[in-house]
């Protein structure tokens, strides 16, 4: 058995239709026995939304069991001395960067002067070019360029859906700009999430989710396992041309209880 796991959210423990079958019982069965981290890219909620959702769907779960991307750019935001940013995240999120002065993007506020940083999340539907265009003239004068995933897709009620990652492809193109990538696969969102169960380095971690390259071989990049389960966002043939390979391959995330 593995010393901890870290295990993703959408598409690992739930979809939008309710959680997976087990994935409940998997999360209590080991509640202070196995330590855990839950790890998201989902940057169009807060973390309080997500635990509301999570409890919602039965988990019991804490504020300290879940580690999040939004937390992560905001972390990334701060150690490069960043005190006025401009999010383009879901303004569900916006609580979560409450230590910033926020202005433009979808903060609703107007910018008393150039921001220090751009934060690219997942908008959806919500994406527009006037949106794309600004985030655009804040890099191309300066602003520092963070992005919460480069995620290609998730998988949603109607089917597969854009993520971040086609935007920040498309504004690191037109800017030149490398975006600083804070939540997976960064190797160091996989290690702060670690550090944060405190256990050593030495500990044989494991990570579980849907997405052969953000959690998968993000994982397996920053030295940890990766086991992918069939369910969410997994294709069979997306898996075999990504030519990564998973030490573990489960039907879902309920074979734990196996």
């Amino acid at each position: 058995m593995p010393s901890a796991f870290l295990l993703d959210l959408d598409g690992t423990l739930y979809t939008e239709g309710g959680p997976i079958p087990g994935a409940v019982e998997v999360l209590a069965s080991m509640r202070g026995s196995t330590p855990f981290r839950c790890v998201t890219n989902t940057s169009s909620r807060s973390r309080a939304a997500i635990l509301e959702r999570l409890h919602r769907y039965g988990f019991d779960i804490g504020a300290d069991d879940v580690f999040t991307a939004v937390l992560a750019g905001a972390g990334a935001a701060r150690s490069q001395g960043a005190t006025r940013l401009a999010p383009f995240v879901a303004e569900a999120a916006l609580p979560d960067l409450q230590e910033f002065e926020l202005g433009g993007g979808t903060s609703g506020r107007p910018l008393s002067t150039s921001p220090d940083a751009v934060l690219i999340g997942d908008l959806g539907d919500r994406w527009t070019y006037a949106l794309m265009q600004e985030a655009f003239r804040y890099l191309m004068d300066g602003a520092l360029f963070i992005a919460l995933s480069r995620d290609r897709y998730w998988m949603r009620r109607d089917g597969l859906a854009l993520d971040a990652g086609p935007f920040v492809v498309g504004l690191e193109y037109a800017t030149g700009a490398t975006a600083t990538i804070a939540g997976k696969p960064s190797p160091e969102f996989f290690h702060g999430a670690v550090r944060s169960l405190g256990v050593g380095p030495e500990a044989d971690v494991v990570m579980i989710g849907d997405d052969i390259w953000t959690d998968i071989q993000g994982a397996q990049r920053a030295g940890y396992q990766g086991w992918l389960v069939q369910t969410g966002k997994y294709r069979a043939d997306k898996v075999a041309e990504s030519g990564v390979v998973p030490e573990r391959t489960l039907p879902s995330v309920a074979e734990l209880l196996a």
